[in-house]
């Protein structure tokens, strides 16, 4: 899975550039926002409310803006009205991209999506056109220079992991993101270093891209779209040999 790999390495450095300017911090501040306006302000009966936190402490977002974003949410500050989307399409090659969104501005929102699916290539399509392919799954990466194999693999699964694999440097664990939070917890109590944990949404089956130009219209759309700032996550189901990226760098 070579296309991803490249994509989430893209991606984690991308947030950090991200969090210096603050642009991460607002779209973090949106899930916490929604998160609390749905299931309350107490992280411990709102498991949603939970991981946006968990995300926005793991790039250093101040507590003053959580708790700003937690009390918008449940109605004690102005400005919570966001509404809830996904939108779907194909980029270039027939590849699958499911955009969640969060926005104040439906009527903005969409053609500024639509927009960048046209100028990569691609096509905005109908609700539920791609998000059959996809399976929403909690997501650990553990730096695999601070684990034992054997042991480590051990610590996962008996925690409620479904599966671990090595990509590059790391160990991604995953599992049902109802149990995300007990597998963190044993992972981090056997002391292994957790370096994230998300929700993503793994597809089941990938379209191969090895034409370079298709690449990197795929990949520029990616990153088109994770730049605007109404967009949460972008997932797609595309797979780029390691000859074809190796054209790209």
């Amino acid at each position: 899975m070579a296309g991803h790999s490249h994509w989430a390495n893209i991606s984690r450095k991308k947030s950090l550039i991200d969090a210096k300017r603050g642009k991460l911090w607002s779209k973090l501040a949106k899930a916490i926002i929604v998160a609390a306006k749905h299931g309350g302000s107490d992280p411990d009966a709102n498991l949603r409310l939970r991981y946006a936190i968990d995300a926005a402490k793991a790039v250093s977002m101040p507590k003053d803006n959580i708790q700003r974003a937690i009390k918008t949410g449940c109605g004690e500050l102005k400005g919570g009205n966001l509404e809830e989307s996904v939108y779907e399409g194909y980029a270039a090659g027939g590849v699958a991209v499911l955009c969640e969104i969060l926005t104040d501005n439906r009527n903005r929102t969409a053609p500024e999506i639509r927009k960048l699916f046209e100028l990569c290539d691609g096509k905005l399509g109908a609700t539920g056109c791609v998000a059959y392919l996809f399976t929403r799954t909690g997501m650990v990466r553990v730096p695999s220079d601070s684990s034992k194999e054997d042991h480590f693999y051990e610590v996962a699964i008996e925690s409620g992991a479904n599966d671990v694999a090595s990509v590059e440097s790391y160990w991604e664990v995953t599992c049902d993101p109802q149990v995300m939070t007990d597998v963190v917890a044993a992972i981090t109590k056997a002391d292994f270093v957790v370096e994230s944990s998300e929700i993503i949404r793994v597809p089941a089956t990938t379209v191969e891209i090895d034409d370079v130009a298709t690449a990197r219209k795929v990949l520029n759309l990616m990153e088109r779209l994770d730049d605007h700032d109404d967009v949460q996550s972008v997932s797609a189901n595309f797979s780029i040999p390691d000859e074809a990226i190796g054209q790209l760098e």
